[in-house]
């Protein structure tokens, strides 16, 4: 059984409500701008309890320096 999704060639950004094509720097710099925009307790990380010591490390670094938030949970508790 063969199905045909259509998929995705390039970037959408929201503008009057309407997706448009647009180029993956703008993409990439409206998602900057959204996370810099929402930064500190807007923002939220999940990792995995089977990640690494090490992967976890590096994603609750990520979500308190470059993030600036502290909302950080690695399931750990399970």
């Amino acid at each position: 059984m063969s199905r045909h999704y259509a998929r995705l060639t390039q970037p959408l950004v929201r503008e009057g409500g309407a997706l448009r094509p647009a180029t993956w720097e703008e993409a990439l710099d409206r998602a900057a701008a959204g996370f810099a925009l929402h930064r500190g307790s807007a923002y939220g990380m999940f990792s995995c309890s089977k990640s690494s010591n090490e992967v976890n490390f590096l994603a609750q670094k990520f979500t308190r320096a470059v993030m600036g938030s502290n909302n950080i949970d690695s399931c750990n508790r399970t």
